[in-house]
């Protein structure tokens, strides 16, 4: 065997060289990914809801964090959620909400990293069926599009219903979706006011397809709202999960909130670069445009308030008989661990 001289230089190497493989494992094991592959599911990935989702998958950001992630795309809020719940999902990028209804059903879900400080939905009527419109209460017999029924748009539009004095059952809700079916229920006819997201909203009221009534892409426009801060999309998933793969959602996180980071400063030939041809709409002036108006709510570091989950129970609760306020454990519904380290790591 050939063997190398031992002089005072090699043998400060190899010395170097040992201590180093026996730290780099220590390193290594506490980091260590308990689950690389990760499906996340998602309703309607193209709105401004989930930007952030988009921006960390299309920069490779999950991929940095060593992580295979495999997004699927499902036509509404509940179906992704309905995915976890049946186990063909790790984790759902959805509305905060939807943690205190699961809470109330008695299944234990769990927020880890906040995307929208605010719900960045808006609600208008149609200047094609109601161009006479004077009022909410005008809108009693009349047809309006959601998402998809149980979503934020739904609770947004039986909010502002309700403070005219109307109950949901005296509209009829008709699901649209939150892209091509939206603007196609509107311009035809369909429905004669929309609560809905953006770019969607934003195409319609430039065009004067539709005039706003309510309106939480500003943080100020969510007080005015729903009372308060109100958390719009996040990352969440069975705490069961949260606990056994901690370093995975840490990792998960990390790729979320360096994404929130990215879009802070983000200018617009960014932005058009970044996301996909198809999510624009054909009108990258309005995409812009329409980014314009809803960066406020975009949350600047993953990080959850504790107001808004208040006030999330409190507004979930207004309209759902299930949930009672006194028996949901507010704290329970959101952990900030994760996004904290992350928003350390990235400077946030």
């Amino acid at each position: 065997m050939y063997s190398v001289p031992l002089n005072r230089r090699t043998f400060a190497a190899a010395t170097a060289l040992s201590a180093t493989s026996l730290v780099v494992p220590k390193i290594w094991a506490q980091s260590r990914l308990e689950k690389t592959k990760i499906s996340i599911a998602v309703g309607g990935k193209a709105s401004f809801y989930y930007l952030p989702l988009t921006i960390a998958d299309q920069l490779g950001y999950f991929k940095a964090e060593g992580l295979d992630v495999v997004i699927s795309d499902f036509a509404d809020g509940p179906k992704a959620l309905q995915a976890v719940v049946g186990g063909s999902a790790d984790v759902v990028s959805g509305a905060f909400v939807h943690t205190i209804s699961l809470q109330s059903s008695g299944q234990k879900f769990q927020a880890f990293v906040l995307q929208g400080r605010a719900p960045a939905i808006s609600m208008g009527i149609s200047s094609k069926t109601m161009p006479q419109y004077q009022s909410v209460a005008d809108l009693k017999g009349k047809k309006i599009g959601i998402s998809a029924p149980g979503t934020t748009t739904n609770m947004m539009a039986n909010l502002i219903l309700s403070r005219a004095g109307l109950k949901p059952g005296d509209v009829s809700f008709m699901g649209v979706g939150t892209a091509a079916g939206a603007l196609f229920s509107l311009r035809s006819g369909q429905i004669d006011a929309l609560s809905n997201v953006d770019p969607v909203m934003t195409m319609l009221e430039q065009k004067g397809e539709i005039r706003i009534i309510a309106d939480t892409r500003t943080l100020k426009g969510t007080h005015d709202v729903f009372g308060g801060s109100m958390p719009a999309g996040c990352l969440y998933a069975p705490v069961e999960f949260i606990q056994k793969y901690p370093n995975t959602v840490q990792a998960l996180t990390n790729a979320m909130v360096h994404s929130l980071k990215w879009l802070q400063t983000a200018g617009p030939s960014d932005i058009l670069k970044t996301v996909p041809d198809a999510y624009l709409l054909g009108d990258r002036a309005l995409y812009l445009a329409a980014f314009n108006k809803v960066r406020e709510a975009i949350s600047p570091d993953g990080m959850m308030n504790e107001e808004g989950p208040r006030t999330a129970l409190k507004v979930l609760a207004s309209f759902d008989t299930s949930v009672k306020v006194e028996k949901i454990v507010i704290a329970s519904t959101y952990v900030n661990d994760f996004a904290k380290k992350a928003k350390e790591q990235f400077n946030a």
